[in-house]
């Protein structure tokens, strides 16, 4: 018996990306293009790129790759990376994290233990050798909470506190206020 499976990853991923998009909602459009550096990604770029990392995952496992050796990776991250580099609007970008994101997660959803549990070689000198398809599977999440601790950083170099900090401090606020009384 599996506690977490295709449909718990699914309402993680959710979350997640939900995060992610709140986020991006609450940037301004004009500081899309803001980047903490010029060797960065904007916020817009970095937002993009969120939004299209799950595909990584969705193309070796929809295909069944079984080897990654076997896999031509450059390709699929040059397609990607084609996406990408469209110029895109705040409202484009949003739309893109949901669809997305969603598309991934019902992907997800539909996931069986079995499959789950299905090895995968990884390129030669990979330590693991292996990994599980679950394993694998929960690195876009993984991916996008380090991609989304940067942007919640480059919310705050645009003046910006992030919502999960707001609604830390507001729970705080209320203890103390009980506390008082």
């Amino acid at each position: 018996m599996t506690y977490y499976g295709g449909a718990e990853m699914a309402a993680s991923f959710r979350t997640v990306r939900m995060n992610t998009v709140q986020i991006a909602e609450e940037i301004p459009e004009d500081q899309y293009g803001f980047k903490a550096s010029p060797d960065t990604r904007s916020i817009g770029q970095l937002l993009t790129h969120v939004a299209f990392i799950p595909r990584v995952q969705a193309e070796i496992h929809q295909h069944r790759v079984e080897d990654l050796a076997k896999l031509d990776f450059s390709g699929v991250m040059r397609r990607i990376g084609v996406e990408e580099a469209k110029p895109w609007t705040k409202a484009e970008i949003v739309a893109l994290l949901k669809s997305e994101g969603e598309c991934f997660a019902l992907y997800l959803e539909g996931l069986d233990e079995a499959f789950l549990s299905e090895p995968v070689r990884m390129p030669q000198g990979a330590q693991p050798a292996t990994k599980s398809r679950f394993e694998m599977l929960l690195s876009p999440k993984e991916h996008e909470m380090h991609h989304r601790g940067q942007l919640m950083l480059l919310q705050r170099m645009v003046g910006i506190v992030p919502h999960l900090t707001r609604e830390r401090q507001e729970r705080v606020a209320r203890v103390q206020e009980k506390v008082a009384q």
